[in-house]
């Protein structure tokens, strides 16, 4: 019995001086591992990222203002390719300009002919871009055209007579283009734009033809490199 009693004192006394040591210098904690900081987002995204890319489209041509009564036109289809080029300057704004080569044109009918003209022409864009929300943009801006080559197809049922000029880019006219563009990705985007001559234009010495602008609606996709 009192081997007993002495071994329980003894046991106390461990337990004691256990929870003493505890109370003295408190529990262990665990070190804290250190917590990784990343780096915020930037605000932006990518928008003060230089871009250049690829453009290629639909035209859907035609003329306004040709002021001629015997005169009327319809549209013809064509297309565009091109560099593009987005050069970011303060948010929202960017300087977007673009070196395109551009199929324009109109058709023309009468009582007795069918007359359709095919232009091909060097547009450079030199756009303003403007991000409305992220994923969406709109421009504006003056375009240069340069006319390269004409091709005038002159119908009258029994007599077909197809002519081809070539410009060398001697003709230059100055042009307005709106537009907006929709980023799918980081790369690809839908583009659609509508532009119209400012002034009037005869693409060589033709009595017989007015004078008249070019207006087109382009609709395309875009590819964008970092």
């Amino acid at each position: 019995m009192k081997k007993l009693l002495f071994l329980a004192i003894c046991l106390f006394s461990l337990a004691g001086s256990v929870s003493a040591q505890g109370y003295y210098y408190g529990p262990r904690h665990r070190r804290p591992r250190p917590v990784e900081r990343r780096e915020p987002q930037r605000r932006y995204d990518d928008f003060y990222t230089p871009k250049v890319g690829v453009a290629v489209g639909l035209n859907a041509s035609n003329t306004v203002d040709a002021y001629d009564s015997r005169f009327s036109s319809s549209s013809i289809a064509g297309w565009h390719a091109g560099l593009t080029f987005d050069l970011p300057i303060t948010y929202p704004l960017s300087f977007a300009p673009e070196v395109l080569f551009s199929q324009k044109g109109y058709e023309a009918n009468g009582p007795d002919y069918n007359f359709t003209q095919r232009t091909n022409y060097i547009d450079v864009p030199l756009l303003a871009k403007f991000r409305v929300v992220r994923g969406f943009n709109l421009l504006v801006g003056p375009q240069l055209t340069f006319l390269t080559s004409t091709k005038n197809t002159y119908d009258t049922g029994d007599v077909r007579t197809i002519d081809h000029i070539d410009n060398d880019a001697s003709h230059s006219y100055v042009a307005g283009v709106v537009g907006v563009s929709f980023d799918i990705n980081r790369n690809v985007e839908i583009r659609g734009r509508y532009n119209i001559d400012l002034g009037e234009n005869q693409p060589y010495a033709d009595q017989n033809l007015p004078s008249y602008r070019n207006q087109v609606w382009q609709i395309g996709l875009g590819f964008k490199f970092q």
